[in-house]
């Protein structure tokens, strides 16, 4: 189990996290290759079927990460995606995921320590748990 490296999945918003990310790339920051971005325009547009496919295909831990809460470009997409946030997370836990493996964050455009930070983290607190599967 020492070697095993989880797969992360993480939706991300267009505008802010997705930018997040890529300001980090540029800065040349350090965070596990095993995560994997899936650019969506707004956290309010991830469909709660993406993140159960995610989990089905073989991902151990999924992320939604979006812009902070009142700077959302589409006004209220991010509120939408924490009303979602809850309510799947209860769900993924019936379904015998733990919950540590789903995680919603806000990072904006300027925040790639945050954004280094959110994503170790999570591989981290996922590499514990071992694979969702086996």
């Amino acid at each position: 189990m020492n070697d095993f490296e989880p797969k992360i999945v993480g939706f991300l918003c267009n505008w802010c996290s997705y930018e997040g990310a890529d300001a980090a790339g540029r800065a040349r920051k350090v965070y596990p290759a095993n995560f994997r971005a899936v650019k969506v325009m707004c956290t309010g547009r991830v469909d709660p079927q993406f993140v159960i496919k995610a989990f089905r295909e073989g991902a151990d831990g999924v992320m939604i990460l979006g812009c902070h809460p009142g700077d959302c470009h589409y006004k209220e997409g991010n509120f939408q995606a924490l009303k979602r946030y809850a309510v799947l997370r209860k769900v993924l836990v019936q379904f015998g995921i733990d919950e540590e493996r789903f995680r919603l964050d806000w990072i904006s455009a300027g925040d790639k320590e945050k954004f280094v930070d959110v994503v170790t983290k999570m591989t981290d607190s996922v590499r514990q748990l071992g694979p969702l599967r086996g």
